[in-house]
C-alpha cells in the first residue's frame, strides 16, 4: 500500500466521522449559526449552550489538522478533499491570540493554525470566508 493510499485511507475516515448526526448538526451550527465578532462571542459560545458544538468542531479540525503536521495523512491530497478545516479557523483567526490568552490555554487549536498558515494563499482565502459568511449571516437576518 503506497503512503498516498494510506493517506486516502485515513481521509475517508475523517469524512465517516463528520457524517455522524451529533457532529453533523455541531458543523451546520458551526458554519450557519455562529458568527463571532469578538473573543467574547466565542467564549460565549464555548461555555454556553452551544459548548458541546463549539468544542467537537474545534477539536476534531484540530485533530486532523495534527495528522497532516506529522505527516500521516498527506498535506496537498487532505487540502484537496475538503476545505472545511479553512472556514472553521476564518472564524476564529482575527481572535485566536486574545481567546488563548483569555482562556489560558497558549496551544488552542495550535495544529488547525499550523496547517492553514502554510496553506497558499491562506491569508486571502480565511479574509474571502470571513467576508462570504458576513453576507451569508446578513441574508439570514433580512429573511427573518
Amino acid at each position: 500500500m503506497t503512503a498516498k493510499h494510506e493517506s486516502a485511507e485515513l481521509i475517508l475516515k475523517l469524512y465517516e466521522l463528520r457524517r455522524e448526526e451529533t457532529m453533523r448538526k455541531a458543523r451546520d451550527w458551526y458554519i450557519r449559526q455562529f458568527h463571532p465578532q469578538n473573543v467574547q462571542d466565542i467564549i460565549n459560545a464555548w461555555r454556553g449552550e452551544h459548548s458541546a458544538y463549539y468544542r467537537m468542531v474545534t477539536s476534531y479540525w484540530d485533530m486532523a489538522a495534527s495528522f497532516v503536521n506529522h505527516g500521516a495523512i498527506d498535506e496537498q491530497m487532505f487540502g484537496d478533499a475538503n476545505p472545511e478545516h479553512m472556514a472553521v479557523f476564518a472564524k476564529l483567526e482575527l481572535f485566536l491570540e486574545e481567546l488563548r490568552s483569555l482562556s489560558g490555554i497558549p496551544n488552542h487549536l495550535q495544529h488547525l493554525e499550523q496547517l492553514v498558515i502554510r496553506s497558499p494563499g491562506a491569508k486571502e482565502r480565511t479574509t474571502q470566508m470571513r467576508e462570504r459568511f458576513k453576507q451569508m449571516a446578513a441574508m439570514r437576518a433580512e429573511a427573518g
